[in-house]
């Protein structure tokens, strides 16, 4: 998450970071995760989300041609690895040079959460998340987002945390209760929600004191990634960038805890009687 206190942390080139792909595929668990061509055939015929598909480099011949072709033609993101990371992914699991990635449950819309928060008669409240890749973390921002009242979360098809188990897990339940939409691009997304008069807000360094800052009216809010926070182009896309004041050694918060802190004040802000 980045600094909420003003000061620049000095950021090492992308090339010397590890990718969200490099993090994913060392994960050690395996729910949602499906091995061999027959087994991701049948989940890409199922109509099931697929966050990612994992195919080995190279690999060329007829029926892992097809599964590709078919993936790329519904916008699944598919990522060529050596054999190595494949195993891995597999959990070392007969895997015929394809790995699919179910996601836990189904993706919405944002359309879908628009109306939603329109057929309650209220003003739209949604968390953008650009990057998030800690499934722990993309669980807790869903939580909190659930106990504030957002009418949905918007998180980005590639170098991001799908709905995978561990999300599930750390979301404590409140991702059955979540509409989350999945968009190829979130700057696009920015500008969608200004078109439907939503004012967007950027949780970033030097911004506005987020305590005097008013929420009122249609709101989104963005939090960036873990390890390079808001996109340049995205935050330039924003209204409003916020900030929370901190008065300690530490300079920073995690991002699902910074994310709870402004959620609760938007909240706050939706709720106030009088």
């Amino acid at each position: 998450m980045q600094n909420y206190k003003g000061a620049k942390q000095k950021r090492e080139p992308r090339a010397q970071q590890k990718t969200f792909g490099a993090d994913y595929e060392n994960r050690t668990d395996n729910e949602g995760l499906v091995s061999g061509r027959n087994a991701v055939r049948e989940l890409l015929a199922s109509g099931r989300d697929i966050d990612k598909i994992f195919v080995l480099r190279g690999e060329r011949d007829g029926s892992a041609i097809v599964l590709v072709a078919e993936a790329k033609g519904r916008k699944i993101p598919v990522i060529e690895v050596d054999k190595v990371r494949l195993d891995t992914v597999a959990g070392h699991n007969r895997h015929q040079g394809i790995v699919a990635m179910a996601a836990e449950r189904n993706y919405c819309e944002l359309s879908d959460i628009l109306e939603y928060a329109e057929s309650l008669g209220e003003k739209p409240f949604i968390i953008i998340c650009d990057g998030i890749e800690d499934p722990h973390n993309l669980g807790a921002i869903i939580r909190s987002a659930e106990c504030s009242g957002a009418h949905g979360i918007v998180i980005p098809k590639r170098r991001a945390s799908g709905l995978t188990s561990a999300v599930t897990k750390s979301s404590a339940g409140a991702i059955e209760y979540m509409r989350i939409a999945k968009v190829a691009n979130i700057a696009d997304t920015v500008d969608r929600l200004k078109e439907r008069n939503v004012w967007v807000y950027a949780a970033d360094m030097d911004g506005a004191d987020y305590s005097e800052t008013d929420f009122d009216g249609g709101c989104a809010l963005v939090l960036g990634s873990e390890g390079f926070g808001i996109s340049r182009l995205v935050k330039e896309k924003c209204d409003f960038v916020v900030s929370i004041p901190l008065y300690g050694r530490v300079n920073s918060l995690n991002v699902s805890n910074a994310a709870a802190v402004l959620m609760t004040e938007i909240a706050r802000q939706r709720h106030k009687k009088g």
